[in-house]
């Protein structure tokens, strides 16, 4: 992990090669890459179901080409575990903010979670629970919402569902949640997604193979929390999962 000011980066065309970000070590590879201010709060969400923040001035700053510190050095995250999600916060000491603002976790399953952000507003060294997970699941991700927001999950079969936010009710931190989506045999959730200005904003889903497309959120019917959901992309043997 490490923090770059944005100045490094400049600005290309579509589908050039584009430059260095960083260094890794042999088998590693970049995962997650978020814009923020150095007064925002960073929260990780662990697979097991874990929930840590950091201050982002907290996070070691390094060049374009730097490797970065082990996350493992700066939050106390189990050796077996793994961060698979992170959401970028506002002040978590404002109580308005605080109390108006929900944390959505989905899992690999299907089960999707709600909470108020205050919940997290307390940290602790060794984290504190987000998510019961059950045996074979993880958690995936986690998003910030208003509470009017609107929730799209898509599955690794090309299926995607899209519902209102109201439909998940707010609960605590140690329960488990509620089904997300009906999945079939095999297929699994691959990434959810918020969506607050329905009107204007467009859904990019992009394949295994490096096709992609982008398409009005209006174009994917609100269906109940819980269903199959619809097509969002066909699956071929060109495109990949």
């Amino acid at each position: 992990i490490k923090r770059t000011p944005l100045s490094e980066y400049k600005v290309q065309s579509r589908g050039g090669v584009g430059n260095k970000a960083a260094t890794t070590r042999d088998a590693d590879f970049l995962e997650y890459i978020v814009s923020a201010t150095n007064h925002q709060y960073m929260m990780f969400f662990t697979e097991k179901g874990k929930c840590f923040w950091l201050r982002v001035f907290e996070i070691p700053e390094g060049s374009k080409t730097a490797k970065g510190r082990a996350v493992q050095n700066l939050i106390n995250i189990e050796p077996d575990d793994k961060i698979r999600a992170y959401i970028r916060t506002n002040d978590l000491k404002d109580v308005d903010y605080v109390n108006s603002m929900y944390v959505v976790m989905v899992t690999k399953n299907g089960i999707i979670k709600k909470t108020s952000l205050e919940q997290y507003s307390r940290p602790r060294v060794n984290g504190i629970n987000a998510i019961e997970i059950r045996e074979d699941d993880q958690l995936l991700e986690a998003k910030l919402t208003t509470g009017t927001s609107e929730i799209m999950i898509a599955t690794k079969g090309g299926k995607c569902i899209r519902f209102p936010e109201e439909k998940v009710r707010a609960v605590g931190r140690s329960s488990i949640g509620v089904r997300g989506v009906d999945l079939s045999d095999g297929d699994e959730v691959i990434g959810m997604i918020v969506v607050n200005d329905i009107q204007n904003e467009t859904v990019l889903v992009v394949s295994e193979k490096g096709y992609g497309k982008r398409t009005a959120v209006e174009d994917y019917r609100i269906t109940n929390r819980g269903g199959k959901g619809v097509i969002t992309l066909n699956i071929t043997d060109k495109t990949g999962n």
